[in-house]
């Protein structure tokens, strides 16, 4: 019976909040229905891990709604071998839906503490391809360059380390704003030297955890 209710919620969220979002891409909705939000949010929280909602995390951070993160993962239309990096894992589950829709997943967060629950969490899908590590995203973001970025979290202003870090045709998922005024956007790097910016929607999100507000950028 309770894994029947929990299907049934599971289909409820994908059908009743993330295609009326206009997330059409098959293999996002697909993904998002194997994956088991419900293992990613505080266990005070399953009641409500299919629901409309933020879900508040012990760190004092928020697990963003699921047709919010649907956007994210639809705006970077992953491809199989793209090399992934996420910035703030925060439960994992974006990291996890990633690692089964990509390539290589390298998933940075400033708590060291929840890595620890984050690697059980993907351990016990079996999911190999995806790495976590504690990072000071004050004072570094990983090496390398890779074709999918995506931070969970927004963004003050623009951070030009980003920009290093995309390939060339790579794409990058932020939201840059301070409330009310927060807007989502994906960043292609079109060349070397090139970056196209292209908005997505208006939404409202908590600030990536210890990133301090840095110059503006212009594209």
């Amino acid at each position: 019976m309770i894994d029947t209710i929990t299907e049934r919620a599971r289909h409820n969220m994908i059908e009743q909040q993330i295609r009326p979002w206009n997330v059409i891409d098959d293999k996002v909705l697909e993904v998002m229905s194997e994956i088991p939000r419900e293992k990613f949010v505080p266990e005070e929280y399953r009641s409500v891990a299919f629901a409309d909602v933020e879900i508040p995390l012990p760190n004092g951070r928020k697990m963003a709604s699921p047709k919010i993160e649907a956007h994210m993962l639809q705006a970077l239309d992953i491809k199989p071998e793209d090399n992934i990096l996420v910035i703030g894992t925060c439960t994992g589950y974006l990291t996890a839906c990633l690692a089964k829709l990509g390539g290589k997943v390298v998933s940075v967060d400033s708590d060291a503490e929840a890595l620890e629950t984050v690697q059980e969490r993907l351990d016990s899908l079996n999911i190999k391809n995806a790495s976590v590590s504690a990072m000071d995203l004050v004072e570094e973001f990983p090496g390398g360059r890779f074709d999918a970025i995506l931070l969970t979290s927004s963004l003050p202003e623009w951070d030009e380390r980003l920009e290093r870090l995309m390939s060339v045709g790579g794409r990058l998922f932020v939201i840059i704003g301070q409330p009310p005024a927060m807007e989502a956007g994906l960043v292609s790097r079109t060349g070397e030297h090139e970056w196209r910016y292209n908005s997505l929607f208006e939404t409202e999100l908590e600030s990536l955890n210890q990133t301090p507000v840095p110059e503006s950028f212009q594209f």
